[in-house]
């Protein structure tokens, strides 16, 4: 049977040394998972924790390490600003998991950034609505390529250095071990809520200082032991 409508192109992220791709599901994203984060949000990390948001799929754009990818400045927005995350991709799904299912369930980890209209955004939390207009759009979620779990790379990055560049001044720098919840405790507490399914994606926070960037700009987004991605911003 001929679909009504041109089918919607799947997105894709490439393996480290593995000719295999990732097919992108869902990608769930983890608020004020970071401490000073959530003060310049004018949050209280003590009173409220971690919640979750979500990007469709098609906001991720597959990014190599080797090349300078672009995206777009995006519609209705004075503010586009960066945040930089650790990525954990998604290879066993479940409900309810453990502290040991959750480590299981992680086939790898990758840079990524969640770049958000942060008016938009701002707006949507003074009347309490969603966040999807500030968050989940065209070209949101620059993401590199996957490196697979393995004990040494898994005990690395628990405190792996994770930073931000625009156009070579550092704006953006922490480490992963500063996350408010660990990498195990987000998956615990999403799949209380969602039933994990293999090529989800989920962005675990960014650190403080965030802030906007404008057409011309370059960002510089790192991971140590994963590498730096090169994402630029075009009209």
């Amino acid at each position: 049977m001929k679909h009504i409508v041109p089918e919607q192109k799947r997105v894709f992220l490439p393996v480290v040394d593995n000719n295999q791709l990732f097919p992108v599901g869902r990608v769930f994203c983890v608020g004020r998972n970071y401490a000073e984060h959530s003060k310049e949000m004018g949050d209280d990390p003590e009173r409220d924790p971690p919640f979750f948001f979500m990007k469709d799929a098609s906001c991720v754009v597959p990014v190599t390490y080797s090349n300078v990818t672009p995206i777009s400045y995006p519609m209705a927005t004075s503010q586009f600003e960066y945040e930089v995350e650790l990525v954990v991709a998604i290879g066993k799904g479940g409900r309810h998991l453990t502290m040991q299912q959750a480590n299981d369930a992680i086939l790898g980890y990758a840079v990524g950034l969640d770049m958000t209209r942060r008016d938009l955004q701002t707006q949507a939390k003074k009347k309490s609505r969603p966040w999807e207009i500030g968050k989940s759009f065209d070209e949101s979620a620059p993401i590199g390529p996957i490196s697979l779990k393995n004990a040494q790379l898994t005990a690395d990055i628990s405190t792996a250095e994770i930073g931000l560049k625009v156009n070579g001044d550092t704006k953006q720098i922490s480490h992963i071990s500063n996350l408010t919840w660990s990498i195990e405790e987000v998956i615990c507490k999403i799949s209380e809520v969602f039933e994990l399914r293999p090529g989800d994606l989920i962005m675990t926070g960014t650190p403080e200082n965030v802030g906007a960037v404008v057409v011309g700009d370059i960002m510089q987004a790192w991971v140590a032991h994963l590498g730096e991605i090169r994402v630029s911003i075009t009209g």
